[in-house]
């Protein structure tokens, strides 16, 4: 009973903190209309998630959040760095492949969404059969190194949240 009032129990309590967060107040009328809104939508939509991935580990997922927050801030400072200080002759662009371990649609986008909020990279396309993805690295000598810290840092960790 429980599964199918909340089938999906994180899309419902993103749902109620985004309803917060859009009000802007907390009120019961809020937390109402909110909880109506998270129950709802999750049971409407679950028909089209039929082999949806499951998250094993919620607290690694937080420290991966966490993660990749910082990692925007010091690619902020390193893009910052590039700007301004570099000549365009010293610039050095690369197109990278990325090969992939990463089965579920979910943990690829999620990827693909942390390669390109990161400053200084972004995906650009996933291959047909999904085994790999294209990203473009504003400044690197070193390509592989970027393809290697990809899979380490975010494929690796991705790999383990959704074990």
């Amino acid at each position: 009973m429980l599964k199918r009032l909340f089938p999906h129990p994180l899309l419902s309590l993103t749902l109620v903190f985004i309803w917060f967060c859009l009000a802007n107040k907390v009120t019961l009328g809020h937390l109402l209309l909110g909880g109506f809104l998270a129950i709802v939508f999750p049971i409407i939509t679950a028909p089209y998630w039929p082999g949806r991935a499951r998250v094993g580990h919620p607290v690694k997922l937080f420290k991966y959040f966490l993660l990749v927050m910082w990692d925007i801030v010091l690619a902020n400072i390193d893009v910052a760095k590039i700007i301004l200080f570099k000549k365009n002759s010293e610039i050095h662009s690369h197109w990278i492949v990325v090969p992939l371990r990463l089965t579920a649609p979910e943990a690829i986008t999620l990827l693909a969404g942390t390669i390109t909020m990161t400053p200084g990279t972004i995906s650009t396309m996933l291959s047909s059969d999904a085994s790999s993805i294209l990203v473009h690295c504003l400044h690197t000598d070193d390509p592989d190194g970027v393809r290697d810290e990809i899979k380490s840092r975010y494929e690796d960790r991705l790999l383990e949240i959704f074990a």
